[in-house]
């Protein structure tokens, strides 16, 4: 599967946007897709993840609350809505795909996109 994340650009602290991650290939379905981030200097971190039928969501401490993963299966699409955003939510954004169960170790998804740049100014 293909992964084409987009929507980040520059927004003012407590502002919101909507990362889109778009899937190709076969079986969208039945991926588990996440969303990581890293900021400049710093590891890639989870942010949140869903299973194939949005039955289960999973988000890191620090953007629940304010973060809504969702997807949309029949569109191949999986969003990530961003809420009440601060000056530490900027960094790249990556959305990630793998089969099975859900997982917050980046190192466990098989597919990655190539990450959308979201910066927060305070």
């Amino acid at each position: 599967v293909q992964l084409q994340a987009s929507g980040g650009g520059l927004v003012q602290a407590g502002g919101s946007l909507r990362l889109s991650c778009a899937a190709s290939g076969r079986a969208f379905s039945s991926y588990v897709m996440g969303w990581f981030r890293q900021a400049p200097g710093k590891e890639r971190e989870f942010v949140a993840t869903i299973n194939w039928s949005s039955s289960s969501t999973y988000y890191a401490d620090s953007v629940k609350g304010r973060f809504t993963i969702s997807r949309v299966n029949a569109k191949n699409t999986v969003y990530l809505q961003m809420n009440s955003l601060k000056a530490e939510d900027t960094a790249v954004y990556y959305c990630a795909a793998k089969i099975l169960y859900a997982a917050v170790t980046g190192s466990e998804y098989d597919y990655w996109g190539q990450g959308t740049q979201v910066t927060v100014s305070s």
